[in-house]
């Protein structure tokens, strides 16, 4: 009994002695992103020549398959659209 005494003991003189150490919190920007279309999956069949010159056009022009495809869409209904 006296050890758990003596051990309570210099719990206090450390606990009056040390500086109690404050957690200090980090502040990050939060990404907000634009509010945008949901995607859906499309799927089409494509000539194997024309696959292989869009992914070559890609690769030189650091683009993604997904995105040419859908500025080729769009410009496709805006010269096709009638107003």
């Amino acid at each position: 009994m006296e050890e758990y005494q003596h051990k309570l003991g210099n719990l206090a003189s450390k606990l009056k002695q040390e500086r109690p150490k404050t957690p200090m919190q980090e502040v990050q920007t939060v990404k907000v992103q634009a509010a945008k279309d949901p995607e859906v999956q499309f799927n089409n069949w494509i000539p194997k020549g024309l696959l292989k010159r869009l992914k070559t056009f890609g690769l030189e022009h650091d683009r993604s398959l997904k995105d040419i495809n859908i500025q080729a869409l769009e410009l496709f209904l805006k010269s096709n659209m009638k107003h």
